[in-house]
């Protein structure tokens, strides 16, 4: 084991052992060389295993932040039944238990900015086009910062049904509003994929830049004429989902196995 693994593994026993507090921080780094007997490039990279690990994450001003490794990991089942609930509208699989309340995190905003390459790639629009975006921040009651959403609306779609642009949208949401105005009913796909976290996102989410995020990007077309009309991504730390998907057999694989025929 290299000299900073030991140190690294040291320091994870001690986390976790509760001698050092979530939301507290690590000794300076002129204390860790010195209880180590190393230099600062050890601690370094002693510390970007913690880091990548969820445990810590630099703070400026602040020092190394014990982060809560504590929340247990959700799952996802990735099913593609989009359900309906009549008060609040179309509902997603996502990593809640019915009836779990999950409140934002500060407030939710919109505002105008230039679409970045992901999103206008989904949305079929040049880079840096001025584009909708409404982001919310939420987390099951009592817990960190869970998942940064954000909805990006297409000027067809904002044009066709002003009250999407607006602070609140209306019983249903959004969706409810654009199909009214003639897009219904929208048809959507979802693609996942797993990511590096941008600054912001780290910040939002209290996560170290090193954590890897799973994004989850659901594209929604018109079915007055196909476009793309609102594309909603979702950064979850991955540390805290796994996904899981119920396997089904084909005719091909049914049981018991068709005997297979000696060759001549």
């Amino acid at each position: 084991m290299a000299r900073y693994e030991e140190v690294a593994a040291d320091l994870r026993s001690r986390i976790r052992g509760g001698e050092y507090e979530v939301g507290g921080t690590l000794p300076r780094y002129e204390d860790l060389t010195a209880t180590y007997g190393v230099g600062r490039g050890v601690i370094s990279a002693a510390l970007a295993v913690l880091e990548r690990e969820g445990l810590v994450r630099p703070i400026k001003r602040r020092g190394i932040v014990v982060l809560d490794w504590r929340i247990e990991r959700r799952r996802i089942a990735r099913g593609q039944l989009v359900t309906r609930n009549p008060r609040t509208g179309y509902v997603f699989p996502a990593a809640s238990h019915p009836g779990e309340r999950w409140p934002p995190h500060g407030r939710p905003f919109r505002e105008r900015l230039p679409a970045p390459e992901r999103v206008a790639e989904l949305m079929g629009i040049e880079v840096g086009t001025e584009t909708l975006r409404r982001r919310r921040v939420t987390s099951p009651a009592g817990e960190p910062p869970f998942q940064v959403v954000d909805t990006w609306l297409s000027e067809a779609a904002i044009h066709d049904a002003p009250q999407i642009a607006e602070a609140s949208t209306g019983p249903g949401g959004y969706l409810d509003r654009l199909e009214e105005a003639g897009h219904g009913p929208i048809s959507w796909t979802e693609f996942i994929r797993t990511r590096m976290p941008s600054r912001e996102e780290a910040q939002l989410l209290e996560i170290s830049e090193e954590m890897p995020v799973l994004e989850t990007a659901i594209v929604g077309k018109s079915a007055k004429n196909g476009a793309t009309i609102e594309v909603t991504i979702r950064a979850i730390p991955g540390d805290r989902v796994e996904l899981v998907s119920e396997l089904r057999r084909d005719k091909s694989a049914s049981w018991p196995t068709e005997p297979v025929s000696p060759t001549p």
